[in-house]
């Protein structure tokens, strides 16, 4: 059976709406993972229940999950060691020191400047979303305090200018992964056909470009503009009774007595873990490519850039950024071996939330997968066609799986197969479909409360996840809408 009908969207819809009303996202999850597999179970409860605990169980047999729950663990201890160490106290006397230049104006305020800052950073970080998420979060979060800027504020900026970017800069893996999708489909020059797409992906550019104007006119809206007003006003960057999804322990670490406070205690692990991305990208997917001879040596390393693993390059990473700053910290006689130990072991137990919940979405994902989710949403949307609606129709079913789902990568597998044949029966227009396609997909990455790059944001800028969630889903849902007026405009002028 490749789906179950209505019954496939029941447990992913379920959960996401306890988790936005509850705000108890654990506990959404897993009832959502539950009724998932009492589905697959025919109603069976005993059966299900069992299968529940054996699906959990299950995701570690995927390696690519299981490197990047170490990753989401990892990342505490090289939290840990950049706060210890003085480095995040470093970089916030450096930016201090440029920020008091800066006069009260209306475009040199320092709140301002600051968050362009962490969004322009975010933009050239383009090679892994994950990466460019933590480090706008590791870099700006102590700043955005010290400012009263909201932790939900910091959340929404990383995760803008996350996927969004690395869709519309296909110079990483997200390009290579979707020109061997457009290969499947019998697309000749794969590589440049992509680049027709990009100027018609009217999602993440909207996306991208929304945030400066946010910004700089300071027109927030929705839970956010209550953020920010709690922030300026109350001088509180969360609210009361928020959950970090990060510990306080990690992310309040003072550093170590009777030591100078240096940016670079912070800036050369962070550089460490951004370059060697790419490189670990290449490593892992050279085998693949070493022996094609019609490749010349560039195309055999943006081949490999795409063909290797994400998950192996971000886990490398940052453990190679933890070795580089505790040799670093040790070079300086800041900690002995016992104290990085210690330190290490401190950040992970900091982090486990999130590897839970890390857990549990690659769980859901799985039920969603058994289920036929994503392929029974497709399947709905046949019934729309039209030449004129094909693209907006495209747009929105890629929306709503990927929303549902938790995953871009897993909708654009789906509709990319689906959007591809659908336009060119009914004579739509190509680039424009698949652009659709590919903005809906990155839509669900950038706002899914069971998407790995929303959770992640929430843990790098140390906010309650589902707040993550609701002050930015007004943003995605405005950029969403206009997104969906501009295909259905275009749509019908040129089909």
């Amino acid at each position: 059976m490749e789906h179950y009908n209505f019954w496939s969207l029941v447990p992913p819809i379920i959960a996401i709406i306890l988790a936005i009303k509850t705000r108890q996202v654990f506990v959404s999850l897993l009832i959502g993972i539950w009724l998932g597999w009492i589905i697959l179970s025919g109603g069976n409860l005993l059966t299900g229940s069992v299968k529940t605990i054996n699906g959990i169980i299950q995701v570690f047999q995927d390696a690519g999950n299981t490197r990047t729950i170490l990753f989401s663990c990892l990342v505490g201890a090289l939290i840990a060691f950049v706060q210890k160490s003085g480095g995040v106290e470093g970089f916030i006397n450096f930016i201090n020191k440029f920020l008091s230049r800066i006069k009260k104006s209306k475009y040199g305020d320092q709140r301002i400047i600051v968050q362009i800052f962490a969004w322009f950073t975010g933009v050239v970080i383009f090679v892994e979303t994950n990466i460019s998420v933590l480090s706008v979060g590791s870099i700006f979060r102590p700043i955005f305090d010290k400012l009263k800027i909201p932790r939900e504020k910091l959340a929404y900026i990383a995760d803008s200018s996350s996927a969004p970017v690395s869709i519309i800069i296909p110079f990483n893996a997200w390009g290579a992964y979707i020109m061997g999708l457009l290969v499947l489909q019998n697309i000749d020059q794969a590589f440049g056909f992509m680049l027709k797409t990009i100027p018609l992906n009217f999602y993440p550019l909207l996306a991208v470009i929304m945030v400066p104007i946010i910004i700089v006119t300071r027109k927030d809206f929705g839970p956010m503009k209550k953020a920010e007003r709690r922030a300026v006003e109350e001088g509180k960057v969360l609210r009361d009774g928020a959950t970090p999804m990060i510990s306080d322990e990690v992310v309040s670490l003072s550093k170590k007595k009777e030591i100078k406070a240096r940016a670079i205690n912070m800036l050369i692990p962070l550089c460490a873990m951004i370059l060697m991305m790419p490189i670990i990208l290449v490593y892992s997917g050279w085998p693949e490519v070493a022996n094609i001879e019609q490749m010349t040596f560039g195309e055999q390393i943006f081949s490999a850039l795409g063909k290797g693993s994400g998950s192996t390059a971000v886990l490398f990473s940052v453990i190679i950024a933890i070795l580089t700053g505790g040799l670093l910290y040790k070079a300086q006689k800041i900690f002995n071996l016992k104290e990085l130990t210690n330190l290490t072991l401190k950040g992970i137990s900091g982090l486990m939330p999130l590897a839970l919940l890390m857990l549990l979405a690659f769980a859901i994902g799985n039920v969603c997968n058994e289920l036929g989710t994503g392929k029974y949403a497709a399947e709905i949307s046949k019934e729309w066609l039209s030449p004129h609606y094909v693209p907006v129709i495209v747009f929105l079913t890629s929306c709503f799986i990927a929303f549902s789902t938790g995953t871009s990568w897993g909708t654009f597998a789906i509709m990319i197969a689906v959007a591809v044949p659908m336009a060119q029966s009914l004579n739509a227009d190509l680039p424009l479909t698949v652009a659709a396609a590919l903005g809906g997909g990155v839509f669900g990455d950038h706002c899914s409360p069971i998407s790995d790059t929303t959770i992640i944001s929430s843990m790098a800028s140390a906010s309650d996840h589902i707040d993550h969630v609701k002050t930015q889903l007004p943003y995605a849902i405005t950029t969403g809408l206009i997104t969906a007026a501009l295909y259905l405009l275009i749509g019908y002028l040129t089909s």
